[in-house]
């Protein structure tokens, strides 16, 4: 199939405000619980619907008193927390425009988006993120009048400076907003050249939000609570948080990955949202600690058996007796641990940022946590295509939500059109006449297209490796297979103008103590001298052989090299949703590439 599309069963308003839930729910339950947030004694406290819309109409005020006109730009740089969703509505409730920065980011990088957006006013966290941007020289920000820290007051000062706005003035403000109106700015992350800023709409977001929560209805529903850890400056957790918001969900930040286990046991979340680096930890850390404790067989009699069951729910038939049988006794040895660890009520996790994989999305499934994948972009909103209760294919991005088209170019390339398609990018039609033809956002990335409308993504168009003996190689393929080994943490696959196909390899450090334990090596063993151990070696080498059984003699990786370090996004070489810089790697590393082709 070339080309299909999904009508939309809504309209969206003329004048559409995302802000505008936060006044109707206070109006109309009161009591409902939309928050859950830390009370500062170790406990936590709910936010009523009534106590949202008095918080979110005081920061309004206040940033109306700082003198934030209609469009005007306000800039949030801070980890996931309440006050980042607050200061969100607020902005839109005095009919400003958010700009997001990752907390990450340097002081290079704030810099350029404070410049480009012409931000007026500026939150940060904390002294680490005021001290980031009092790195920039001065005169270099001239729109910039204010710096507000959050962990120093920035939402007291900005409800008290509003106390003498009234409720009318900030009523009027929204009511200038409209459907086309700008909401918010989230710049891409820049693997290559300067990050350009994605301009979103309310109507982009309005129908992120109503096709995501019709989509997702089976588990984004009130009462239900989810605890929010990915990055809010990234669109996925935005427009997560967003359907979640506008359905009633109860929610809870946190930016403390290292206890999200025990965070899961005390919040118990219905659901999840994560990008797959996540999932594929929690799988190979299971895994990890099973064969540590000598009970290896069983886990991975376990995944097989989770996998199988999973994939037998797509055919005619279903299960038979003796697979649901070995199911059965599997749920009580392995699979309801697991769900255990995800607080013991998560029966459902959404997944994007990137490609999952038949096989985990097989085994989470099949051991009673369905992961829903999607597939967009910064450009689309989030979700463009997302799996779903009632259409899910394992191994596809899912279909196209309410009101959106794709079709396959002649190329392969993967186009799109809908609701949840921006409009261009700020300041630089040079960029937007590049993404748009015909009405149509070029992704970059390669697809197909089934008959019944379920997408796969195939490979990205920017990083198709051509060989010397002009094999086209994805690398997509190799990378997320070799990644679900426990001991691999990242992979990048190389060989673009190369007589055959190489791969560099990273090790996960949560998995070495075990490993080395289990293979007689002596616990301070350093990793320098690890990478040369014959039999560790041997087992990520294994791991590729397994892996070329997927592709073709040409596309096969013929060599490696295992580096002594993980890449991170604290070292530059992985975004803050955990992709891979390309440039970057082959930057920092040309050396050991140079090495697997020497």
């Amino acid at each position: 199939m070339r080309e299909f599309e999904v009508p939309a069963s809504y309209t969206i308003p003329d004048n559409a405000n995302n802000s505008d839930n936060v006044f109707r729910f206070a109006a109309e339950t009161p009591n409902v619980v939309l928050f859950n947030v830390p009370n500062g004694n170790g406990g936590w406290n709910d936010v009523t619907a009534a106590q949202f819309e008095k918080a979110v109409r005081g920061v309004a005020k206040g940033l109306i008193a700082s003198g934030i006109e209609l469009g005007d730009r306000v800039a949030i740089m801070a980890s996931t927390r309440y006050e980042w969703t607050l200061l969100d509505f607020a902005i839109w409730a005095a009919g400003g425009v958010t700009v997001a920065i990752y907390d990450s980011s340097a002081a290079e990088q704030a810099k350029w988006i404070l410049q480009d957006s012409e931000t007026k006013l500026l939150v940060v966290e904390n002294d680490k993120h005021k001290a980031t941007i009092d790195e920039i020289e001065a005169g270099a920000l001239p729109a910039l009048a204010e710096t507000l820290q959050i962990e120093k007051g920035a939402i007291d000062t900005l409800t008290e400076r509003g106390a003498a706005v009234t409720d009318e003035a900030v009523d009027e403000r929204r009511a200038q907003v409209g459907a086309n109106s700008p909401a918010t700015l989230i710049y891409t992350s820049g693997t290559t050249g300067r990050p350009k800023g994605v301009q979103l709409t309310h109507a982009n977001l309005y129908a992120e939000s109503r096709s995501g929560g019709i989509e997702l209805s089976a588990f984004v529903s009130e009462g239900q609570r989810t605890l929010l850890f990915l990055p809010l400056a990234h669109v996925f957790a935005r427009a997560v948080a967003l359907i979640a918001f506008d359905s009633k969900v109860t929610i809870r930040h946190t930016n403390d990955w290292s206890t999200l286990v025990e965070q899961f046991g005390d919040f118990k979340p219905d659901f999840i949202l994560s990008v797959p680096r996540v999932f594929e930890k929690v799988f190979n850390s299971a895994k990890q600690k099973a064969h540590d404790a000598g009970k290896g067989k069983i886990f991975d009699a376990a995944a097989d058996t989770a996998i199988a069951y999973s994939t037998a729910l797509e055919t005619k038939g279903g299960p038979d007796l003796l697979l649901k049988a070995k199911h059965f006794v599997f749920d009580k040895l392995v699979y309801g641990k697991l769900r255990a660890a995800l607080g013991g009520q998560c029966l459902a996790a959404v997944s994007g940022g990137g490609p999952l994989g038949a096989r985990l999305g097989h085994f989470f499934r099949g051991a009673g946590v369905t992961i829903y994948e999607g597939y967009g972009l910064t450009e689309t909103t989030a979700a463009f295509t997302v799996n779903t209760p009632q259409q899910i294919r394992v191994g596809s991005v899912g279909r196209p939500i309410q009101g959106q088209s794709v079709k396959i170019a002649e190329d392969g390339e993967l186009l799109l059109k809908g609701s949840v398609v921006f409009g261009g990018y700020w300041g630089n039609a040079e960029a937007t006449d590049e993404a748009i033809e015909d009405g149509w956002f070029k992704t970059g990335d390669l697809g197909a297209i089934d008959a019944d409308g379920f997408v796969s993504i195939t490979g990205r168009k920017k990083e198709i490796l051509v060989t010397a003996g002009g094999k086209n190689v994805s690398p997509a393929v190799l990378e997320d297979s070799l990644r679900a080994h426990p001991l691999i943490s990242q992979v990048m696959v190389v060989g673009d103008g190369q007589p055959f196909i190489g791969a560099l390899i990273t090790l996960d450090p949560e998995a070495l103590p075990g490993w080395k334990e289990r293979n007689g090596v002596a616990a301070d063993t350093a990793i320098d001298s690890l990478i040369d151990n014959a039999a560790l070696v041997a087992e990520v080498q294994a791991a590729v052989d397994e892996t070329n059984k997927k592709v073709s003699k040409a596309e096969a990786i013929k060599k490696i090299r295992i580096l002594p370090v993980d890449w991170t996004q604290e070292g530059g070489e992985l975004t803050p949703k955990m992709s891979l810089k390309r440039a970057v790697v082959m930057k920092q590393y040309a050396g050991e590439v140079d090495k697997i082709y020497s």
